[in-house]
């Protein structure tokens, strides 16, 4: 099915709506790509490192928290979903609906930052630093990686907000809500992977701090 959309004033004058629209999504779709690269580099290294010390491994990881994790995992699942609505609403020109899930979006991401701040503050308060052991220096880059792709997201879906001030999207235009949207469901995709990794693998339950 093609897709048809009328560029506001400023955007792509040197290309066909279809081409734009098809040039911005297969630009997102690559860049996600090497996104997964990134990661999937960081989750090769984590597994491959437990297989060889899955004792100590499991011991460092029976330190998280397991429902400071699963409430983060609820917040960005919650936060996906408001996503897909303000997409939902800017396709259908309802620019202040698109803004207003925006904005409960941006407040969910927030919350996922300080639950994460308070879990580093916990490990710091304890004496756990990237450098106390190898567990420690994967899960802080990781979920560190995470959260400044969650920083990035925020400061976009921001721009989606202001742009639905005034009043940019119709519904032969939403291209920027869609693209900055699939970035977001990966952030999310992201973090779903990163919990049971974590969190999961030693056992559920087996101790926080």
């Amino acid at each position: 099915m093609s897709h048809s959309e009328t560029l506001p004033p400023g955007h792509f004058h040197h290309l066909e709506p279809e081409q734009a629209y098809a040039s911005a999504k297969l630009a997102m779709w690559v860049f996600l790509a090497t996104e997964i690269h990134l990661f999937g580099g960081a989750f090769c290294a984590f597994a491959f490192y437990r297989w060889r010390y899955l004792e100590v491994f499991n011991h460092h990881a029976s330190q998280l928290n397991v429902w400071m994790g699963f409430t983060n995992t609820l917040v960005l699942l919650t936060s996906s979903w408001t996503m897909v609505l303000a997409v939902d609403a800017a396709q259908k020109g309802r620019n202040k609906a698109c803004g207003q899930r925006c904005l409960i979006t941006i407040a969910l991401g927030i919350v996922f930052f300080i639950i994460k701040g308070m879990e580093y503050s916990a490990k710091f308060s304890h004496g756990i630093y990237p450098s106390t052991h190898i567990f420690w220096g994967l899960y802080f880059t990781m979920t560190g990686i995470h959260a400044f792709h969650v920083l990035v997201g925020l400061g976009l879906i921001f721009w989606l907000y202001l742009l639905s001030k005034k009043n940019r999207f119709t519904e032969t235009y939403y291209t920027p809500v869609e693209v900055i949207g699939l970035y977001w469901h990966l952030v999310d995709v992201i973090w779903i992977f990163l919990f049971p990794l974590l969190y999961l693998l030693p056992g559920f339950g087996a101790g926080a701090h």
